[in-house]
């Protein structure tokens, strides 16, 4: 019998280097309505150098946080700085509730973003509400399916063997809920 370990509580927090850091404060506070919780103004020994660099943190509603890095110096931002992989399968995803997702893509609308800045997806388990920020990541705004917990505990009973069949070359789909 395996050893239940405990898990992380939540994520505190994920990291991204930024071009412009008061766009990236502009699309996160102005657009989403993440909060601006902390600006942490910073040098320290990276990596080989004396790197100075700025970071900001907007809250989210789990006491976690999306940060955002700019260094003082060209080449440090260039060493470091945004290279976002021309893909919407490398994302960071947020839980939302509908009214908060409507708000969300009304002012994504309403700040002139229209596909590929903005689009939808239903996957029938989620409806996900996606948007690029101005250096290049996108953002997810997902809504669980009212149902979530019955679908979750499905999903869980059957995640090692329909890995193993999808492994194994069976590529047919198992979301039934599209």
């Amino acid at each position: 019998m395996a050893t239940v370990q405990k898990l992380p509580t939540r994520l505190h927090h994920t990291a991204y280097v930024s071009r412009n850091l008061e766009a990236t404060r502009q699309f996160y506070e102005d657009i989403i309505g993440l909060p601006l919780q902390a600006t942490w103004c910073e040098s320290d020994e990276l990596f080989g150098a004396e790197r100075t660099y700025c970071h900001l943190f907007f809250g989210i509603g789990d006491g976690g946080a999306l940060a955002f890095f700019q260094f003082a110096r060209p080449e440090d931002q260039e060493m470091f700085g945004p290279k976002m992989p021309e893909t919407p399968f490398h994302h960071v995803a947020l839980k939302v509730d509908a009214d908060v997702q409507k708000g969300i893509e009304q002012r994504l609308r309403a700040a002139g973003y229209t596909e590929p800045k903005m689009f939808v997806l239903d996957h029938g388990y989620c409806r996900s509400l996606y948007a690029v920020d101005p250096d290049g990541m996108i953002v997810e705004f997902t809504v669980d399916h009212p149902d979530v917990e019955k679908i979750n505990a499905t999903r869980r009973a059957d995640a090692h063997s329909e890995l193993k069949r999808w492994l194994a070359g069976d590529h047919r789909s198992n979301n039934m809920y599209r």
